[in-house]
Parts: structure tokens; C-alpha cells; sequence
């Protein structure tokens, strides 16, 4: 098998597991274990969780690729990026239907009352405008110095994402410390001199 056709076959590999896995995962859990007592509590909390995974998931492959020396992870930057701001759409989809009844009223509501939910909205906001640069045809519009400023709106919106998350935690706050320290090294990574980082294979 050629060498192009094998890195097609890995590359839709992992893209189909960023896209579906965490899906097929929340399918699974339905059906052996159930949802709870709540259970569109349950989905929308795991819709987050996931899209905050994702995202983290996101920000990691730009250090993955200088540590291994290859930039073969940052072609997976793309699409983890957009199952991030897919499994965010389907979070907010799931709470302003089912908790809202898609009443904009109740959602300014929310956001004038609830940190969280104005965390949470900051952090959307920030990711749509990603996913719309990311369309290749809105891409190619962009100077590639005005492509980069407006994608590193991905740091500040993995921090509000973080926060919605400690602040809508009820009990422990032990999720949203291990999603935190994960960003606080990821983004302490992004400091490391190339020269120190980098192997050369």
C-alpha cells in the first residue's frame, strides 16, 4: 500500500474517532447503564465535557508535533477543532431546548444571573467565530497574519470554557482542577523554546 494512501486511511481514522467516539460513547452509557434521574442533565453535562476535551485536544497538537519533531499531529488540528465547536453546539442545542424551551427571553436571563452561563456564552462566541475562519473558503480571504490573530482567540476561549466548567460544578471541584491543570501545561508548553523542544529525526 503506498505510503500517501496509508497516511489517508490513519488520518480519516483519527478524524472519525474525534467526531464519533465521544458520541458512540454517551450511545453506549444510555443503553448499559442509563442516564439518571436526570438525564438531559446528564447528556448536557457530557456534551460540555466533551467539547471541552476536544478543545484541549485541540491546543495539544501544536506541542505533540515540536516534542516528536514532525508535523504530522497538526493536520489533526483542524478537525478536532471543529468536533470541539460541534460538541459545543450540541451542548447549547441540548440546554436551550430542553432547559430554555428556546426562549431567548430565558436565556438573557440566564446569562445576566448565572456565571457560569456567562462563561459558558463567552467561550461559544469565541469558538464559532474559529469554526467560521476554518471553512477553507472564508480561509483563503484571510492574509495569514489576520488568520493566525483570530485563531489565537482559542487560548481565551479554552479558559472561559475551563471556568463555565469549575463554575457550574455543584460538589467536587476535582473535573474542572484536572481540565485546568491540563491547560495551565499546555499553555506553560507554548513557552518552551523551539530549539529545546524539537528532536530532529
Amino acid at each position: 500500500m503506498p505510503a500517501w494512501t496509508s497516511r489517508s486511511i490513519t488520518d480519516g481514522a483519527v478524524r472519525t474517532v474525534l467526531v464519533a467516539g465521544p458520541l458512540a460513547g454517551l450511545v453506549a452509557t444510555g443503553f448499559v447503564e442509563g442516564l439518571g434521574a436526570n438525564p438531559v442533565e446528564a447528556v448536557t453535562r457530557y456534551l460540555g465535557r466533551w467539547a471541552l476535551r476536544l478543545l484541549l485536544v485541540t491546543l495539544a497538537l501544536a506541542p505533540l508535533a515540536r516534542f516528536a519533531g514532525t508535523g504530522r499531529p497538526l493536520a489533526w488540528r483542524r478537525a478536532a477543532g471543529l468536533a470541539a465547536f460541534g460538541y459545543a453546539c450540541l451542548h447549547v442545542a441540548t440546554y436551550a431546548v430542553f432547559d430554555l424551551g428556546l426562549s431567548p427571553a430565558a436565556f438573557f436571563d440566564d446569562v445576566a444571573k448565572r456565571a457560569y452561563i456567562t462563561l459558558g456564552a463567552g467561550a461559544f462566541l469565541l469558538l464559532a467565530g474559529l469554526a467560521a475562519t476554518s471553512v477553507r473558503a472564508v480561509a483563503r480571504r484571510l492574509s495569514p497574519g489576520t488568520w493566525a490573530a483570530v485563531h489565537r482567540a482559542v487560548f481565551p476561549a479554552a479558559v472561559l470554557a475551563v471556568l463555565h466548567h469549575a463554575f457550574m460544578l455543584k460538589t467536587s471541584l476535582t473535573p474542572a482542577l484536572f481540565h485546568g491543570g491540563i491547560l495551565a501545561l499546555l499553555l506553560a508548553l507554548r513557552a518552551v523554546p523551539y530549539r529545546w523542544s524539537s528532536r530532529r529525526t
